[in-house]
């Protein structure tokens, strides 16, 4: 395991993830990057706090100090598309070996009406996939 790719929304399971991916870079000796999808809805203007990229900017902030206090510099990505898709295409085309990322632990009923981004990405990412949880 060599590149980690990181996917961060800044919330307690993603805080998660980051803990694991740190851990995976330094037993490992790898690289992290860090990607906050800005979510894309065709059709509409974002209207969602989450939609914004300022949001999605201070996540990566965050996310960079958290990491640095443990001694691990990670590079920065702010992609905007749909976010399943985007991290599955980032690490295909990036060479990651694994893809760590935070589960929201959404009900069933949830993952039906918005979709499970970490589940999309286990099953069609072809990189190891580390769900947190």
């Amino acid at each position: 395991m060599k590149k980690i790719l990181l996917a961060y929304d800044g919330g307690e399971p993603a805080r998660h993830a980051l803990d694991t991916a740190a851990e995976f870079a330094l037993k490992f000796g790898a690289s992290i990057s860090v990607v906050s999808v800005v979510p894309v809805h065709p059709g509409r203007a974002p209207v969602e706090p989450w939609d914004d990229s300022a949001v999605h900017a201070q996540e990566l902030l965050e996310a960079r100090s958290l990491l640095r206090q443990k001694g691990i510099e990670a590079d920065l990505m702010e992609p905007a598309g749909d976010p399943a898709r985007t991290i599955e295409h980032i690490a295909a085309e990036g060479g990651f070996d694994a893809i760590v990322l935070g589960s929201r632990g959404l009900s069933a009923l949830g993952r039906a009406l918005q979709g499970s981004v970490s589940e999309h990405v286990a099953t069609h990412a072809e990189a190891t996939v580390i769900i947190a949880r």
